[in-house]
């Protein structure tokens, strides 16, 4: 059977980390997962017989928790490959696809479409790992509610990471009372796991500042960025590419593999996350410049740049920035403060030489 904690010792050994009591309990909790997913030692489906309870694991930025869950998932991957359907998706992917099909299959009553998209997905997989479950809008909350109180009740294993624990799902939000049978309901099919630790694993990389963000905003800083740009791109001219999503149009400035935009040009514009994966999906390195000071009168617009750090991490992309400030002084306001936190800390990862060597596994 598959054994996650000598796969975590290893990483401990080459990382030089030590061993945390958090993410030790994390890794007990996925091992009897694995276990409880061979149908060698249990009967399928599991609605008809007992449940198998999945993994929900929530804390703070840089804790581990995607990591947990990619060496869970891998492990899966590699010993059940041919046991068991099983995805491991970003939660921002994840909800575009089911709003599109919704989209798609629009007229029928919601009552009836939710269980039957409940059906499409539970027959593709029969274990889901999502990244970065969370829940912001009444929309996605009713959606996300009946449509994984469906998934669940088939017997479809979760494993999920979050900042937030199941109670604190969608708190203060509207209507948030025909929310709560899900929490319960989770609690019930899950086993949330708090990593408390007061490590944040992603600073303990060895880096560079000046590899990838540069700042502040001057002439030299910019004559920093023009020179990277030129020598990523073999001093060629650049292009205007359109990309086209659901109808609407983001000019890219591009060369090869390489797209340039400023701030104003990428997160001023009510783009979400739906055109940052695609951006995401064709090309391997972005250069946003001019990131000002951020700061109650510039929300919105921190909020859009959460979400492309997001995507543009999720998909391994280079990142190259030129800011007012350094990064961990970026944001200034308290609106978004929590979640820029994991922005800050995915900014100090992908300044990273251990980052960039995950891009090139990638490739």
């Amino acid at each position: 059977m598959p054994d996650l904690l000598s796969k975590y010792q290893a990483v401990l050994k080459e990382k030089q980390w030590q061993s945390d009591p958090f993410q030790l309990a994390a890794v007990a909790e996925l091992q009897r997962l694995l276990v409880d997913l061979n149908p060698v030692k249990t009967l399928w489906p599991f609605k008809k017989k007992r449940d198998v309870l999945g993994v929900y694991l929530h804390g703070g930025v840089g804790r581990g928790k995607s990591m947990l869950m990619d060496m869970f998932f891998d492990e899966a991957s590699q010993k059940l490959n041919k046991l068991i359907k099983k995805r491991r998706v970003h939660f921002h992917e994840f909800m575009i696809e089911t709003h599109n099909w919704l989209h798609q299959n629009r007229g029928e009553a919601m009552d009836d479409l939710l269980p039957r998209y409940a059906e499409h997905v539970a027959g593709k997989s029969k274990l889901l790992c999502f990244d970065e479950f969370h829940v912001v809008d009444v929309a996605d909350a009713m959606i996300i509610g009946r449509l994984f109180t469906a998934l669940l009740n088939q017997g479809v294993v979760v494993v999920a990471t979050s900042n937030w624990p199941p109670s604190n799902l969608y708190e203060g939000g509207l209507q948030r009372d025909r929310f709560l049978p899900f929490i319960k309901l989770l609690q019930e099919k899950m086993v949330a796991l708090h990593l408390d630790s007061d490590t944040d694993y992603r600073t303990l990389h060895d880096q560079d500042q000046d590899l990838y963000y540069f700042y502040p905003l001057n002439p030299e800083t910019k004559s920093k960025m023009d020179q990277l740009y030129s020598e990523l791109t073999d001093n060629k001219n650049s292009e205007t590419k359109k990309l086209k999503i659901k109808g609407r149009t983001i000019d890219v400035q591009y060369v090869d593999d390489v797209a340039t935009f400023t701030f104003a040009g990428i997160c001023e514009k009510a783009y979400g996350a739906e055109d940052y994966i695609e951006i995401a999906q064709n090309f391997d390195t972005v250069f946003i410049h001019d990131i000002p000071p951020l700061g109650y009168d510039r929300r919105n617009e921190t909020k859009r740049l959460i979400l492309l750090i997001d995507c543009l991490y999720e998909a391994k992309c280079r990142v190259i920035i030129s800011a007012a400030s350094a990064i961990e002084k970026l944001y200034r306001g308290h609106d978004h403060a929590f979640e820029f936190d994991r922005t800050i800390s995915r900014l100090m990862e992908m300044q990273s030489f251990a980052y960039h060597e995950q891009r090139f596994e990638k490739a």
